[in-house]
């Protein structure tokens, strides 16, 4: 886009009088409209303060009308390009929220398998009595705590990280289509301001040259008939109307834009919507299975603290004397 330009709007700069007038005159009051990048606004201090079509909802359609400079300053950025980049920065955010959940899930299914390596470990597998079924009880805790560990993995990937990375699949394609379409409007927009410009600057030569020959003729300074002027009248008169022309050609390509700006920013701002609420309900399923995970956890654990609570020095002893014992009869003195 080129460099910000600023000029009177031209419907309103054309003089009252006739376009082929001999002496045409620019209006005298202030100007109401300025034109930034093609692109045609209302001049501040002429008009009340336009309405907000989404009063009250920070829309997307009420604030980015305006071209933006980048962060070098060599050129600039339309607002919608700003949209289009949020989104893009939206579905690069969800993809990586996926990888997250997937460096989770790894962490989960390792340790799942840490867990099950160590509930078969024979450390201190011979304790006997009350304790030693405690211990049991401990270790198979830790193969029970990995089943927990494994489901919730599996939840996860089918659950949060599918989700994820499977939502809005076809998102590169639409952002490129609407990029697309309303860049066209755009480019279309910037050829109606050209010719506006051109055909603008036909009128003013063509006025001049009508004035040129009166004042001529006036003061005799010229042989140039009437009909001379007649022509020159004619031509100056044609020139104006396509000035018209391409003024309305403009504010017809303008509108278009316009619109299509509207709707298609309104649908961007609901596919925003859409991420924003979809990734929190995954997440809140995250936190759920989190939940559920813990609760399962402990129903592991719930056994090895009752058996804890049964474990009994004296009645280890009575197991283990009963088992093996070698006899309760004691030894007494010899006799002579």
């Amino acid at each position: 886009m080129s460099d910000v330009e600023c000029s009177f709007d031209y419907a309103s700069s054309l003089s009252p009088q006739s376009p082929g007038s001999p002496s045409p005159t620019r209006k005298q009051n202030k100007e109401t409209t300025f034109t930034i990048n093609c692109v045609t606004f209302p001049h501040p201090d002429t008009m009340s303060e336009q309405q907000l079509l989404k009063p009250s909802e920070w829309s997307y359609c009420d604030y980015f009308w305006t071209d933006k400079k980048d962060p070098q300053g060599n050129s600039t950025v339309s607002g919608f390009e700003i949209l289009l980049q949020k989104q893009l920065k939206g579905k690069q955010m969800q993809k990586e929220m996926a990888e997250f959940i997937r460096e989770r899930i790894k962490i989960e299914e390792e340790y799942a398998k840490n867990l099950s390596k160590l509930s078969q470990n024979s450390l201190a597998a011979q304790e006997e009595g009350t304790l030693g079924e405690a211990w049991s009880q401990l270790k198979k805790s830790l193969a029970d705590e990995a089943e927990v560990h494994l489901k919730f993995s599996s939840k996860l990937q089918t659950e949060v990280e599918k989700p994820l990375l499977n939502f809005r699949e076809n998102f590169k394609k639409d952002m490129k289509k609407y990029d697309h379409h309303i860049a066209d409007l755009r480019k279309q927009l910037v050829s109606r301001y050209a010719a506006v410009e051109k055909a603008r600057k036909a009128l003013t030569e063509r006025q001049k040259d009508l004035e040129m020959k009166t004042q001529q003729l006036e003061i005799k300074l010229s042989n140039k008939t009437e009909e001379e002027i007649k022509k020159a009248r004619r031509k100056s008169t044609q020139a104006g109307d396509d000035l018209m022309r391409c003024v309305d050609l403009y504010n017809q390509a303008q509108s278009k834009w316009f619109e299509e700006m509207v709707t298609t920013s309104l649908e961007l701002e609901r596919l925003e919507v859409e991420r924003v609420e979809m990734i929190r309900q995954h997440l809140c399923q995250y936190t759920q299975l989190r939940h559920e995970t813990d609760m399962f956890n402990q129903s592991t654990v719930e056994p090895v603290d009752q058996l804890l609570q049964k474990v009994d020095p004296a009645k280890d002893r009575e197991l283990w004397v009963k088992e093996h014992k070698t006899g309760d009869i004691r030894p007494v003195d010899m006799e002579i």
